[in-house]
């Protein structure tokens, strides 16, 4: 029988809120990273199942539809138009997307891909059985797909409306944006002409937020970090020293995070005014505080937030908080201590940190 998931719909963030981003009912759950991952093992068995060579091919490519919705949050509709041999960008690693108004002209929708997916449609288009059967195109009865993805669903024990199409766009989406990924370079992976950027007191253009969301796809493949908190942005300023320097680096928001480093590692990560990074923040180095004024403190970096989820174990307790740009914020804190924060989901919070706990990358 299949079981609900287990996902409380109070505790999901309503991306739409931000902006608008996606076209779907903000309402309601949908998969978490792990249910997706599981979801993804479920039709990779599937395919791997088949006995007869044509029963292969049309799960695997059935397989890639679901894989690439997965990783880039695409229509359906725009999936099912790719042509894999020619809408595929090898040196760049992306994926060009066209609407049905492009067909006949106009530039399409360059989309990055991660490195393991991209790896993974060129060994399938290559295959000898895959180009005798479908040479490239993806096109599909979009009903028949539909009717495969809810059976995977299902087999999985989720409700089969969570794994439709429109749901794993949304479900990639709010996996972006709990990642961390600024929000215009999520509106511009999903297909907003427009990204919002009226908020930044930086200017970006789009193949800086390109750039940014391919450092994103690289850390979210490789995964060889454990901290929980990123920030992509600019450098706006440095304050060199003797020693150490003070550098500022702006969000597409216009969020200021400051850190300390030394100026070794400023010459030899290159460093300079307009220079695109990231930046880290171990969960248990991030402080929250309540109150309506912003706190009065030596903490080099105060944010405003919203509490989002509470976890509450026997020793530590993880607090969740989302920026005003939809970036979401960890915090860890000793469980004992949780009675004095007082805090439920919904409620505004201050996000404090030292600008000595802020790690950061360089492409």
């Amino acid at each position: 029988m299949t079981q609900p998931s287990s996902h409380d719909p109070s505790q999901t963030p309503k991306i739409m809120s931000q902006s608008r981003i996606l076209d779907i009912p903000e309402d309601g759950p949908c998969l978490d990273t792990l249910e997706l991952n599981r979801l993804e093992q479920s039709f990779r068995a599937w395919a791997d199942d088949a006995t007869r060579k044509d029963t292969r091919v049309s799960r695997t490519r059935i397989l890639l539809i679901f894989l690439i919705i997965r990783y880039t949050g695409a229509k359906l509709n725009e999936v099912l138009a790719l042509d894999l041999i020619n809408d595929i960008d090898t040196p760049n690693m992306t994926l060009h997307f066209r609407s049905t108004d492009q067909q006949t002209g106009g530039e399409p929708r360059k989309v990055e891909i991660p490195e393991p997916l991209h790896r993974e449609i060129l060994e399938t288009v290559n295959t000898p059985s895959f180009q005798d059967n479908v040479s490239g195109s993806l096109g599909v009865d979009p009903g028949f797909v539909r009717r495969k993805f809810y059976e995977r669903a299902e087999a999985c024990g989720f409700q089969k409306n969570l794994g439709g199409p429109e749901m794993i766009r949304r479900a990639r989406a709010v996996e972006l944006m709990r990642n961390s990924m600024p929000l215009p370079a999520v509106q511009m992976m999903l297909g907003h002409s427009t990204p919002n950027l009226t908020s930044a007191y930086v200017s970006f253009s789009k193949d800086e937020i390109r750039k940014m969301t391919r450092l994103f796809m690289d850390r979210e493949s490789s995964r060889k970090t454990s901290a929980r908190n990123s920030f992509f942005g600019k450098v706006s300023g440095i304050d060199q020293g003797d020693i150490q320097s003070r550098v500022i680096l702006t969000t597409l928001y216009g969020d200021r995070i400051a850190t300390i480093i030394t100026n070794d590692s400023l010459s030899r990560l290159c460093i300079k005014t307009g220079s695109l990074l990231s930046a880290e923040i171990k969960a248990p180095w991030v402080i929250l505080q309540k109150g309506d004024e912003k706190p009065r403190c030596s903490a080099d970096n105060i944010l405003k937030g919203v509490i989002t989820r509470i976890s509450m174990g026997k020793i530590n307790t993880e607090y969740a908080a989302r920026l005003n740009d939809g970036t979401e914020m960890c915090s860890i804190v000793a469980t004992e201590g949780v009675k004095h924060l007082d805090f439920a989901v919904g409620d505004s919070a201050w996000i404090l940190f030292s600008c000595f706990a802020v790690v950061l990358h360089a492409d």
